[in-house]
C-alpha cells in the first residue's frame, strides 16, 4: 500500500487501511551516517531510508548492512601455493 504520512506515492509494507503500523505511527528520519547512501531520499517531510523505516536501528551496533556508501575493508592475502603442487595442476 502507498505510503500517505512521510513518503508520498512511496510503497510501504507498514501501511494499512486505519494508517502506519510502524512503531510511532511513520518512518523516522534518516540519521548522519546514512549521508551519501543510495537508500536515502529526500521527500517533503525530509531525508528517508527507502529500505528501513528506523536507520539508527541499523546504526546502532556498528555499521548498516544496507548502507551502500561504506566498503568492507577486508583484506584477502594471498596464500603461499606450493610450485610443485602447482606445476602438476597445470599439467592436467
Amino acid at each position: 500500500m502507498d505510503c500517505t504520512t512521510v513518503k508520498p506515492g512511496m510503497e510501504c509494507v507498514f501501511m494499512t487501511k486505519k494508517g502506519c503500523a510502524f512503531n510511532g505511527g511513520s518512518c523516522h528520519p534518516a540519521v548522519e551516517a546514512c549521508e551519501g547512501c543510495g537508500r536515502a531520499s529526500q521527500y517533503p517531510s525530509g531525508w528517508y531510508c527507502t529500505a528501513c523505516p528506523d536507520p539508527s536501528s541499523k546504526w546502532k551496533n556498528g555499521r548498516c548492512n544496507l548502507a551502500t556508501h561504506v566498503k568492507d575493508n577486508t583484506k584477502t592475502e594471498k596464500s603461499k601455493i606450493n610450485p610443485l603442487k602447482a606445476s602438476k595442476r597445470n599439467a592436467r
